[in-house]
This record gives C-alpha cells, sequence and structure tokens, in this order.
C-alpha cells in the first residue's frame, strides 16, 4: 500500500495519483465519455476489445478518443469463456494498443457472470509468463487470490457484488479479510459499484483503488456521477488513512470526564 505522506497508487511499476480507474462502455456519446473521464480525474481507463472487435465494424474512432483522454489504457478479456480465448485477446490487445497490461476475464457462470477460478488461474499463469502485467477480475475467495499470487500477478481486482448489479460490498467481511491477509498486494475492488458510497466503503476498508462502469455510464448524468465517485473515493481513502473509528456494541461518552476537554 501507500504511504500516508506520499499516498501514490502504484500499479506493477507505474505510479499514480488517482485511485478511479473507469470502464468505457455505454456511454450515451463520445462527448459525454471524453467529459465523464475528465471529471473523474482518472489516470487509467479500460476497454473491452472484444466488444470493440465484434462490431464488425473496426474501432468506429472509438479507440483513438479513448487514446485522445491522456489516460493509460487497460484492455480488457470481457466475454471471454476459457482461458486459451483470453490468452489470444490479450495477444492481440497488447498488439493492437501497444501495452503489456491486461485487465483478465474469464466468465464462469452466465447467470452471476462469476470468474471462473480455475481458467483465470490458468490463463494468468500463462500470461505472465509471456510478459503482461495481469490485472486478473476475480471473487473474493482468498484461496483464489492466493493461487493468483503464485503464478505472478501482482494486482488482485475482487468483486464487490456481480457486474453491473449496483449492489455494492456484499460480504465486506470477505474484502476485509483479503485486505487483512494480503497487505502489500494491490486490491482494486472491481464491480458491482452502483452508488459513490460503495467506493467510498472500499476505499475505508483499506483498498488501493476502486474501478467501476456501468454507475458512471447510465447515470442521467454521466459527467456529474464520475464527479461524484471521484470525490467519494477521495474521502473514503482519506478516511482510511486518518483513522476510523471502530465500532462498538455500547455507547461510549464522548467527554468522559468533566473539566477535561482534551485526551491528554
Amino acid at each position: 500500500m501507500s504511504s500516508k505522506t506520499s499516498d501514490i497508487l502504484k500499479l506493477g511499476d507505474v505510479e499514480l495519483g488517482s485511485r478511479f480507474l473507469l470502464g468505457t462502455a455505454g456511454y450515451p456519446s463520445p462527448q459525454v465519455l471524453s467529459d465523464a473521464i475528465a471529471a473523474s480525474g482518472t489516470q487509467v481507463v479500460t476497454l473491452g476489445l472484444k466488444r470493440q472487435l465484434a462490431s464488425g465494424a473496426g474501432d468506429n474512432g472509438f479507440i483513438e478518443i479513448i487514446r485522445n483522454c491522456g489516460a493509460r489504457l487497460l484492455p480488457n478479456t470481457a466475454g471471454c469463456r476459457t482461458a486459451r480465448e483470453a490468452v489470444t485477446l490479450a495477444h492481440m490487445a497488447r498488439e493492437l494498443l501497444e501495452t503489456h497490461w491486461i485487465k483478465l476475464e474469464v466468465v464462469g457462470d452466465e447467470h452471476t457472470l462469476q470468474p471462473d477460478p480455475f481458467g483465470l488461474v490458468e490463463a494468468a499463469e500463462q500470461l505472465v509468463k509471456d510478459g503482461f502485467e495481469v490485472f486478473p477480475y476475480c471473487t473474493d475467495d482468498l484461496v483464489t487470490c492466493q493461487r493468483l499470487l503464485d503464478v505472478g500477478c501482482r494486482i488482485l481486482m475482487p468483486w464487490g457484488a456481480p457486474i453491473g448489479s449496483a449492489q455494492g460490498l456484499l460480504n465486506p467481511w470477505a474484502l476485509r479479510t483479503l485486505r487483512a491477509r494480503l497487505p502489500d498486494v494491490t486490491l482494486v475492488v472491481d464491480a458491482g459499484i452502483g452508488a459513490p458510497s460503495h467506493a467510498a466503503h472500499a476505499m475505508e476498508l483499506g483498498y488501493d483503488a476502486v474501478l467501476l462502469n456501468s454507475a458512471v455510464a447510465q447515470a442521467s448524468d454521466p459527467v456529474g456521477m464520475a464527479r461524484a465517485f471521484r470525490h467519494a473515493i477521495e474521502a473514503g481513502r482519506l478516511g482510511y488513512l486518518s483513522g476510523l473509528l471502530a465500532p462498538q456494541d455500547m455507547a461510549v461518552a464522548s467527554t468522559p470526564v468533566a473539566g477535561r476537554p482534551f485526551d491528554l
């Protein structure tokens, strides 16, 4: 994790000032997308290469719009169902976008879009060997996360809830456990975030960053929502670094001793 003094986010070998990673799918127009990216302050944006290639009309200028935003590109393998398919798409992304960063997604269940832990580890191991910086999108399962670290991943992206569900952090205990058991690993909450308060909650748990897409892209005002998430993530991070008051079962008087305004 970053120190309190510098508070720089490190993704692989790259240092960043923003802890907000933003997806680029589903915006109402290219201009709204560009404005939302600017309002978010993000320095990393994701894009689904398979979706673009599947359109049958090349990139339609979409990739150029993303390049012009000035943020680093994090292509993803969204839509892949097998490790082999994800590895192949990752290589295409590296050749087309000239980046060795890849957000690795391997779908294991069609209803929840839950990541396939076996396919994920298999693909991650191969991609690390091939020189990629792999950002695996995974569940909050500790053992799966440990296996991903074993094959060379330096960043993990556990979900808060199923993609696009906007349910927030369904299992704070599991996320808190991950943070405690993997104190030196960069952890980014990805998926399920629906409100700025959800993002702040993730940061208050000590997570290093948040990645989201739909909550901004599908808002009635995506630019305003991008700005709201930016402030929420900054607030959650500052709260975490400043030391949150631990919840207690019983009331505790805020002024326990008369005549002593300071706890010296």
